[in-house]
């Protein structure tokens, strides 16, 4: 059986494998030799989604070894792949720790906050990868950078909300992990800089957050949207993870 996988972090691709996802996340994380440790995340496929990839180079390409192993990856894009895949067709996501543990999200309809604050700080995932922050709830600041009101824009997007409270309260956050490693004064700054002008709807925070975003950052949960609409990857809450997914938690350093 062939699998088919999007990665969204740290680099956009679609590849092929004989692997579930559990031991697709474990090999793409830590690798054969155990030789790499980076945390992934990515999103299963239908396969045949659409005409832009190449289904039967897969099926062709994407068989067991000789000795019986199957097949671990077998990339057919690398390139603009997001915006080709569309949402109906995206299954689970999945976010693998740096030693190979995996958390399945299933995806659900689109939830507007319930504790909306008047803005929030947003990690873009795929295809680009700044910290930013907007006065936009999760559906609005996607449909902006998506559509034709802005010179600056993407055809697909998934992204984080990260754990952080309002301007009022930055102050008193608590541990947001890595984000912590960011000048308060400076995220304040931004966020100020949004509220004195209520026409700008996106403000950058940091360009190379990339390599400091970790999943305990993640408040609500993981968005995926395209021009057809928002689908939502909502990440469970500390007291289920605890509970379900403990050793992920504490590989995540979660709890």
């Amino acid at each position: 059986m062939i699998r088919y996988y999007l990665t969204v972090s740290p680099v956009e691709a679609l590849i092929a494998s004989q692997l579930n996802p559990e031991a697709f996340g474990c090999y793409m994380a830590v690798g054969s030799r155990k030789g790499s440790a980076e945390q992934l995340i990515f999103v299963e496929v239908d396969g045949d989604c659409c005409d832009y990839f190449d289904w039967e180079f897969a099926r062709e390409r994407c068989v067991t070894h000789c000795d019986g192993r199957p097949k671990s990856s077998l990339y057919m894009s690398i390139y603009r792949v997001l915006e080709h895949v569309p949402l109906e067709h995206m299954l689970s996501m999945y976010l693998v720790t740096q030693d190979g543990r995996t958390l399945e999200l299933n995806k659900s309809e689109y939830q507007a906050p319930s504790d909306w604050q008047g803005c929030a700080l947003y990690k873009e995932l795929c295809p680009a990868t700044p910290l930013v922050a907007s006065p936009l709830p999760p559906r609005e600041f996607s449909h902006y950078l998506i559509s034709d009101s802005d010179k600056v824009k993407v055809p697909a997007i998934v992204f984080a909300d990260i754990r952080i409270l309002g301007p009022d309260k930055l102050r008193d956050s608590g541990n947001v992990g890595t984000v912590s490693k960011l000048a308060l004064d400076h995220i304040h700054d931004c966020i100020a800089q949004l509220t004195a002008n209520p026409e700008k709807q996106v403000k950058t925070v940091d360009r190379s957050f990339a390599n400091n975003f970790t999943y305990q950052t993640i408040a609500t949960g993981i968005y995926a949207s395209d021009s057809g609409g928002t689908v939502f990857y909502p990440m469970p809450d500390v007291d289920t993870l605890r509970r379900e997914n403990y050793d992920w938690a504490r590989s995540a350093n979660i709890i």
